[in-house]
């Protein structure tokens, strides 16, 4: 899949919760063959960052060739991110990585926690277009907040059932995405999930312990964003062909993984 950089436009930013921001630009030939799952890098105007900042795809309009950045200010690039307006540009290089497997017939779990939710939307839109039939939906969300700021978690609904879990209790499961699926005493196929490590790692044994097929995005610091550099590796069960260690390129191989292939 051709990876294009250009200078998009931005249509719309608007501030979703605590430092949490949604951005629309405008990047026709990105939309054009991004799936779920993937990101794009975007670049500081800034010359002293020289680094460009993953963020994952929340939203692919490929009618209006646009894209969804829902994105958290984690440092002084994506600070500067959530200062542009309608109307201003920033350069952007994508779709990046490779997406989430889209799996027709089977019921399943769509897990996000933290800022690992809003990459989970733009699957729940394209699983619940797959599996269109009747009124009982194959799709069910299951979103960890911290607190009663849950951005997002009503779009959601659009596709199918949602159970939220927050850390501080204030709203839903008191706890994680995992109290939530067994306080619900939810059944699934299969498991897609992004978030935080810890989540992860026991998403994957949940679904070792279940029998249950399971694709984890991995969320991590990156450099060039395109496999070169080897800044972003997880350790892998089977031997990399570009490095010949036990790791995997999470910007290249990844973000998405399925659980058994990866050590977290």
């Amino acid at each position: 899949m051709a990876k294009v950089k250009m200078t998009a436009a931005v249509t719309l930013q608007e501030q979703l919760a605590a430092d949490i921001y949604d951005m629309r630009i405008k990047a026709p030939e990105i939309a054009e063959s991004a799936v779920p799952g993937q990101f794009v890098c975007l670049y500081s105007k800034d010359g002293a960052r020289i680094l460009p900042r993953p963020i994952s795809l929340c939203g692919i309009d490929k009618e209006k060739g646009e894209l969804r950045l829902v994105y958290r200010i984690a440092g002084e690039g994506t600070k500067e991110f959530s200062g542009l307006a309608a109307g201003d540009t920033i350069d952007v290089l994508g779709p990046l990585g490779n997406g989430f497997p889209l799996q027709a017939g089977k019921r399943a779990f769509l897990i996000g926690g933290g800022i690992g939710v809003p990459p989970m939307l733009e699957l729940a839109k394209a699983l619940h277009g797959l599996n269109r039939s009747g009124e009982d939906s194959l799709v069910q969300s299951v979103l960890g907040y911290r607190d009663s700021q849950m951005f997002l978690k009503d779009e959601f609904e659009a596709y199918g059932p949602v159970y939220a879990a927050t850390e501080d209790g204030s709203f839903g499961t008191s706890g994680n995405v995992l109290d939530a699926i067994r306080e619900q005493g939810l059944t699934a196929d299969v498991i897609y999930a992004c978030g935080p490590t810890p989540m992860l790692r026991a998403l994957k044994a949940y679904a070792a312990e279940k029998g249950l097929e399971c694709w984890l995005s991995l969320e991590e610091k990156m450099a060039c964003g395109v496999g070169a550099c080897l800044a972003c590796v997880c350790r892998s069960k089977e031997v990399d062909g570009h490095s010949q260690v036990h790791n995997k390129r999470i910007c290249k191989d990844g973000p998405v993984f399925r659980s058994d292939e990866i050590e977290l």
